[in-house]
């Protein structure tokens, strides 16, 4: 990627993060923590990468993105927002009644949004399903399903990582936001360690191990996809990652900001930006 264009993304991933915290401040609840560790993934994918229209959501040759760690709304929501799909300003309604923009995405509700995922676990499963379906329509088009760490303790997922090694498409793209923190502790402190790499290439997956929070790396990683094959990508990621105070902090899963945290997290912010165009 070139230089210019990297930059172009941070930019948009500042954004992302500022949006995500002036609604949280606003309406007083979101996931800062899981969304802010996918933003440049998000990021990346639709400004950067998907065969996408705003204009034409539904189109029918359309690469899909199906984020199964709903909870992460916030950033998702500023993603389509800044991408075109509704207005920017529609992100204040936010988990008000009769709102598009629900705590957990909902299919059919606001444009861009692909997948009804407020109960984890099931993201890959319709992923699969919307892949075979292109193959079967033999459509090019990619569908991109982005998993939490926390998420893959559901059993449904296994089901589907049983099923895409089987099938070996590679049309799906399976990404891992790897942070390490879910809900109330440490992956590894809930479910104990594993080699998450070495379990996904015992089912049969190319396995792509990157950071998830680095432009070229992400950009390397969907150019090593393998054609004919089924492709995972572990993204290791930093929960709360832009905000140095949230970092890999178990609490900021979900809290809520004070005003003191409010201000210094867009001081700084605007500090990384101001760093960004020196």
């Amino acid at each position: 990627m070139k230089c210019n264009e990297i930059k172009e993304l941070k930019k948009v991933a500042l954004s992302v993060r500022r949006d995500c915290i002036e609604v949280q401040k606003l309406v007083g609840s979101g996931h800062l923590g899981g969304s802010f560790s996918v933003v440049e993934l998000l990021t990346y994918l639709y400004f950067s990468r998907m065969d996408i229209d705003p204009k034409m959501p539904l189109k029918k040759n359309r690469d899909v993105l199906i984020l199964s760690k709903g909870h992460a709304s916030l950033a998702y929501y500023s993603i389509l927002a800044r991408r075109g799909f509704f207005p920017l300003d529609e992100l204040k309604t936010y988990r008000k009644i009769n709102s598009r923009l629900q705590g957990h995405t909902h299919i059919d509700e606001p444009p861009g949004v692909e997948c009804s995922t407020g109960s984890l676990g099931q993201g890959l499963s319709y992923g699969i399903g919307v892949a075979l379906g292109y193959k079967k329509a033999n459509l090019d088009n990619k569908v991109y399903v982005i998993l939490g760490d926390g998420e893959i303790q559901e059993g449904q997922i296994w089901e589907g990582i049983m099923l895409q090694g089987k099938l070996q498409m590679d049309n799906l793209i399976t990404i891992i936001d790897n942070n390490k923190i879910q809900l109330d502790d440490t992956c590894e402190n809930i479910m104990g360690y594993y080699n998450l790499k070495a379990v996904l290439q015992g089912f049969n997956h190319n396995v792509i191990e990157i950071d998830g929070n680095n432009f070229e790396e992400i950009h390397k990683a969907i150019n090593q996809i393998q054609e004919n094959k089924s492709n995972i990508i572990i993204a290791n990621t930093v929960k709360g990652k832009g905000v140095s105070f949230m970092e890999n902090v178990v609490a900021w899963h979900a809290k809520k900001l004070d005003d003191e945290e409010y201000n210094l997290s867009l001081n700084e912010l605007d500090n990384r930006e101001v760093h960004l165009d020196e």
